[in-house]
């Protein structure tokens, strides 16, 4: 579904700056995978996304969905094959609009729009239902701007924005890391039955080794630009905390991966 083949990129090449972000990275990523990706600061997971995404191009490399070679297509003729959430939870949505304008744009992503856009009963009627479903009690505020809710409602709306149409492949960036422990887990086990009920191929970036073991069928630990690490299956079932320190202890705990 999407193959990452020899992905290199260099920021400030030739300059005392030079950092070599990836190093001829290769990944190849069956449909259906959920692959979470840890990793220290600098270590390219963010970077990995970027070239995916086309926010960069590479140095080097080939980025291909669906047998489709994207590599040096820009951003906006990428985005109709994937959704991205940021770490940032006011990146996903428009404030000044409401929960249901917010949804209907999403709607019509990759759609052909006329000044006459609008939401219409039947689409309005199945928001309600989505945003029922996910129990955050945003189904009776459909009306109400999108500047009212909190940083974990913003998150949960921009998630069920992004796979609303069932993109490709979903690119989650740390999608967790501003909230609090307990919107943090909520947000996670929604992101995990959404994508599990659509059978979704996924990529998720965290800086948490314990949520990148227990979620997702695939494990894939960056340093330095340099895949250290590459699990799937009941290899990944039956990993650990304890057997991550083992094996990695000092990068871990220099780079304050366990927390």
């Amino acid at each position: 579904m999407l193959k990452i083949e020899n992905l290199t990129k260099t920021f400030n090449p030739g300059t005392v700056d030079q950092k070599v972000a990836l190093n001829n990275v290769t990944i190849i990523i069956e449909r259906g995978d959920f692959v979470t990706v840890i990793g220290s600061n600098g270590a390219g997971k963010t970077t990995l996304l970027n070239l995916i995404s086309g926010t960069y191009l590479p140095d080097g490399g080939r980025v291909v969905i669906d047998g489709i070679d994207v590599t040096r297509l820009p951003e906006h003729k990428r985005a109709k094959y994937m959704g991205r959430i940021f770490q940032d939870p006011l990146m996903g949505t428009a404030a000044s609009m409401t929960i249901e304008e917010n949804l209907g744009m999403a709607d019509l992503r990759g759609m052909s729009r006329t000044l006459r856009w609008g939401v219409s009963k039947s689409r309005s009627e199945n928001y309600q239902r989505s945003l029922k479903e996910m129990g955050l009690g945003l189904e009776t505020r459909l009306k109400q701007s999108v500047s009212l809710l909190s940083g974990g409602q913003r998150q949960s709306l921009t998630l069920l924005m992004v796979t609303l149409t069932l993109p490709k492949l979903l690119l989650l960036d740390e999608h967790t890391a501003a909230l609090d422990p307990k919107t943090a887990k909520r947000v996670m086990d929604l992101t995990q039955t959404i994508i599990s009920e659509n059978q979704l191929t996924a990529i998720m970036v965290t800086h948490n080794m314990e949520q990148a073991i227990r979620f997702g069928n695939r494990l894939i630990m960056l340093h330095e630009g340099n895949i250290q690490l590459d699990i799937v299956g009941e290899e990944k079932k039956a990993f650990t905390v304890q057997e991550a320190v083992k094996r990695f202890g000092a990068t871990l705990k220099d780079e304050s991966l366990l927390g």
